[in-house]
């Protein structure tokens, strides 16, 4: 299960430096959970072909993240930005019970608003 998402994930973002029919090949194995067989037959080939293009562009892919390792900075980022939502939170929280600053609580309601743009 963890592979598959892994593998998804990288058709995101390296799906458009495969070949049509390796992102094909892989979307439907992976996103429309066909089996090999059912991916042969509509292609009109034979389940090891299907096999080998799957597992080409798996390697392309893994490769690709070996090299550039987008998946991993965008997961940093995604986290990073969940982290600063949540002290937003706690600053917000704090100085709402201690009635210090209106301004504090603009900046933090700007600073999660922005976190949960960059985070879509």
């Amino acid at each position: 299960m963890a592979k598959n998402l892994e593998i998804s994930n990288l058709l995101d973002f390296y799906g458009e430096m495969l070949t049509e029919k390796q992102r094909d090949f892989l979307d439907y194995y992976y996103n429309e959970d066909l089996s090999l067989s059912e991916i042969a037959q509509n292609e009109g080939i034979t389940r090891q072909g299907v096999r080998d293009s799957i597992k080409r562009a798996e390697a392309q892919m893994l490769e690709m993240e070996k090299k550039l390792c987008l998946c991993e900075k965008f997961n940093e980022l995604r986290k990073g930005l969940e982290e600063i939502k949540e002290c937003a939170d706690v600053i917000y929280e704090y100085n709402l019970n201690h009635s210090l600053s209106r301004e504090i609580n603009d900046n933090v309601v700007k600073i999660k608003s922005l976190a949960d743009y960059l985070g879509e």
